[in-house]
């Protein structure tokens, strides 16, 4: 384990034993809870509006509190709030509060519109571990056109020193796609970023939501394993990065360490594959996660929803494209999709 790792395993153990306990004691997923789909942008790439659904409830606090009752009984310790925008949602000191902010480390991801120091301090005051605000590029005239929001690529800018001076931990989160990938705007992107002491998770772009059907600039294996390199002069990662201690291949995590819980309970092994395993309105979490883990078309060493020369996209993207979403995973899996040959 790396020197830096474990210093904060030591921070985590003094400032949340309960978390630190579960960390060395379970082998467990992160939970990408997206807790409320509103939103203050409308960004060109956005894989929520098609879920986005009025008809149905969203999870209510009691609801909220339950699922998580059953996550930290099953040794889960992380998760993210996501959305939509979580820093406009008016319960989310309700909804942290129903989690627990105890007994999980607690990321918030953000466009940081709206970030300032009285809202970075409410954060860190209701047990907000760490902010992951979104960024596509150091040209700030870039970023606001693809987020539709002028004056958007200012206030990532201005909100990293605003969270941390308040003493969040802080990462920058960016979408590449192949064309950017080889770029030198990238390139100094990581290093600008690198020299403030931040890393950068780097997302893959993928076919679903408003970018549905345009493959062309889309990865392939060849440009996963470029990213792979970079991690070596770089302080860069993405869900392929080996977590110390915790796996050591670059494989997809889909369902295995990390797993996506819409608005209104349905559970996704990525929050990008429109597919639910089942919702937690129905069955026990512990159950939903079980049905995941027997999943085996997630088992590749690249992001299958993103590998254009991977066969997933065409087999099991493409054709929810005219569907409901999401769609029941008994509509659109089959046994063999299975380790354990299953049908409930």
């Amino acid at each position: 384990m790396k020197e830096k790792e474990q210093n904060n395993r030591n921070i985590l153990k003094e400032k949340k034993p309960l978390v630190y306990e579960k960390v060395i004691k379970y082998d467990m997923p992160r939970i990408q809870f997206q807790a409320n789909y509103n939103c203050n942008f409308s960004c060109r790439h956005c894989s929520v509006n098609d879920v986005k659904d009025h008809t149905r409830k969203l999870l209510s606090i009691d609801e909220i509190k339950d699922v998580f009752d059953q996550a930290d009984e099953m040794g889960i310790s992380r998760l993210t709030i996501s959305g939509g925008e979580p820093l406009i949602m008016n319960n989310l000191e309700k909804v942290v509060n129903a989690i627990g902010a105890d007994r999980f480390y607690i990321q918030c991801d953000t466009n940081a519109y709206y970030m300032n120091e009285e809202k970075a301090q409410f954060l860190k005051d209701i047990g907000i571990d760490c902010v992951a605000p979104s960024l596509d590029s150091l040209d700030t005239k870039a970023h606001d056109e693809f987020r539709n929001q002028e004056g958007s690529a200012l206030k990532v800018l201005e909100a990293i020193d605003i969270v941390q001076k308040v003493g969040i931990n802080i990462y920058i989160q960016t979408v590449v796609t192949k064309s950017r990938l080889y770029s030198e705007e990238f390139v100094e992107f990581l290093r600008f970023f690198n020299d403030k002491g931040i890393g950068v998770f780097v997302s893959a772009a993928k076919p679903v939501g408003s970018f549905a059907g345009q493959f062309d600039d889309l990865l392939v294996k060849e440009d996963f394993d470029y990213l792979a390199k970079l991690e070596k002069y770089y302080n860069m990662f993405s869900h392929l990065t080996p977590a110390y201690g915790l796996n050591e291949e670059r494989n997809c995590v889909a369902g295995k360490n990390i797993f996506g819980l819409s608005a209104y309970g349905d559970c996704l092994p990525c929050i990008y594959f429109y597919c639910s395993m089942g919702n937690v309105r129905e069955e026990s979490l512990k159950n939903i996660y079980d049905r995941m883990q027997r999943l085996n078309i997630f088992d590749e060493n690249t992001c299958v929803l993103a590998d254009k020369s991977n066969s997933f996209i065409q087999k099991y993207v493409v054709p929810l494209y005219d569907k409901k979403l999401p769609v029941n995973w008994k509509n659109l899996l089959t046994p063999e999709d299975f380790d354990l040959k299953f049908f409930e």
